[in-house]
């Protein structure tokens, strides 16, 4: 599993010209599944980024998490964030989860992150998004959680 995220002052996802998720300042977060992805994976991306020290305290030193300011979490999925990019110019994908375990370890992930009680706002598994934000900052992190 791997994540994507960024501090944003706002972020919009929008499917068909009608948005289906936004928050103001908070965490966009792009989530790509892989084959071997659990629910125990879900788990420990979730208390990871919610629990991240990415935002600035009264100092201007990043030392309050997503939890600690009561900010907004926007969920996408992002199949592209497990693509093998290291041979040759074309990326390859057989180590990204087929639709169905893909969709099923996405809704998992949504549906704990709903249940911290924090403003989570998500796009749609499998649709063509166009996401609009302002990367605050720019602060940006990845994730990585395998075997």
């Amino acid at each position: 599993m791997k994540a994507l995220i960024q501090r944003v002052s706002h972020a919009k996802v929008e499917v068909n010209s009608k948005t289906v998720g936004s928050i103001d300042a908070g965490i966009l977060l792009l989530l790509g599944v892989e084959k071997n992805d659990s629910t125990e994976y879900v788990d420990r991306m979730l208390k990871k980024i919610i629990n991240y020290r990415i935002f600035a305290d009264r100092d201007g030193k990043m030392n309050l998490s997503l939890k600690d300011i009561n900010g907004g979490l926007l969920v996408v999925s992002q199949f592209t964030l497990v693509a093998q990019t290291n041979k040759g110019s074309r990326p390859g994908f057989s180590r990204g989860a087929d639709p169905a375990h893909g969709q099923f370890i996405y809704d998992d992930f949504v549906k704990k992150a709903q249940a911290s009680q924090l403003k989570i706002q998500s796009g749609q598994f499998a649709a063509d998004m166009q996401i609009s934000l302002v990367n605050d900052g720019p602060v940006t992190f990845m994730f990585e959680i395998n075997e």
